[in-house]
């Protein structure tokens, strides 16, 4: 069974620090352009991080710009996604996501014009950044 499942999240002071998994099972991760979502309550899904298998070229947007990180150990077939500096507003549940067809080319089209293509996504795990 392809799946990806996503751990780490939790509850987490302002500016303080998480590092979420996605670790895939049936598929290797490192043949797939990868990606991290958020939903906000009441809010649409937003990218915040993807990676692209074809250069590993990366992409965030600017609300996360310098504060995220998303990188892979491929021997563990895990894509980690490592935030620092956390507000309230990045409180959400906090998905992963592969373009497991294989047609974007790009971090920012993956990321903002084409996620709600991607065919293979993980249950998501909370982040609450409160004091």
């Amino acid at each position: 069974q392809v799946q990806l499942v996503e751990s780490g999240g939790g509850l987490v002071q302002p500016g303080g620090s998480l590092r979420l998994s996605c670790t895939g099972s049936g598929l290797i991760m490192d043949y797939y352009s990868i990606g991290w979502f958020r939903q906000a309550p009441g809010r649409e899904r937003e990218g915040v991080s993807c990676i692209m298998a074809s250069d590993g070229s990366t992409y965030y947007p600017d609300s996360v710009m310098g504060r995220f990180t998303i990188s892979k150990d491929n021997a563990k077939n895990t894509v980690y996604l490592q935030m620092d500096s956390l507000k309230p507003e990045d409180t959400g549940v906090y998905y992963c996501a592969a373009d497991y067809g294989g047609s974007i080319t790009t971090g920012q089209a993956m990321c903002v014009q084409r996620y709600n293509q991607l065919e293979l996504w993980g249950q998501g795990t909370l982040v609450t950044v409160s004091s």
